[in-house]
């Protein structure tokens, strides 16, 4: 069976078609569609590239390491498992109040939308996610609002993941 989500940025009304990566990445798959719908602040990457992004409170165990990959393509939904720690630098530019200074966990649902990707951090070195989707309709108009967002901002701007069917 064949499993498809919704990846929305709601402010601009843009939304795309994934589907999940249910043999590939089966228990990060099964861990995001067990959660859904799933929304959150939406942050562009500063240093991944071509990259928007949501922190989300854990909403499930880590799924582990599975289909992992430091050089993600355009259409790839990634997962990253994080803590305070590894994201409380200053320079990541988070506001007080945003999940980043406690001691729980972390989850980063990630959309790339562009080329030559590379998942290293300054602070920790080579960050692999677990590649648990790909979009399969609407990536170019999500990418133009991505671009949107590299160059107007993210602020009040949330990234959505839901069901197809809702």
């Amino acid at each position: 069976m064949t499993r498809l989500i919704r990846v929305t940025l709601e402010k601009r009304g843009v939304s795309c078609v994934a589907r999940l990566l249910d043999d590939e990445a089966p228990r990060t798959a099964a861990a995001v569609w067990n959660a859904l719908p799933l929304s959150g602040q939406v942050f562009h990457g500063k240093y991944a590239r071509n990259e928007i992004y949501t922190l989300l409170p854990a909403f499930a165990d880590d799924p582990g390491k599975e289909n992992t990959t430091i050089t993600p393509i355009p259409g790839d939904l990634c997962w990253f498992s994080f803590d305070s720690d590894d994201l409380g630098n200053p320079a990541y530019g988070y506001e007080s109040g945003q999940g980043v200074r406690t001691t729980a966990q972390i989850v980063d649902l990630a959309v790339f939308y562009g080329r030559n990707n590379l998942l290293i951090n300054g602070d920790q070195g080579w960050v692999p996610g677990n590649v648990f989707g790909t979009i399969v309709e609407g990536l170019d108009e999500v990418a133009a609002a991505c671009q949107d967002i590299w160059m107007g901002g993210a602020r009040g701007e949330s990234l959505a993941f839901s069901r197809l069917d809702d």
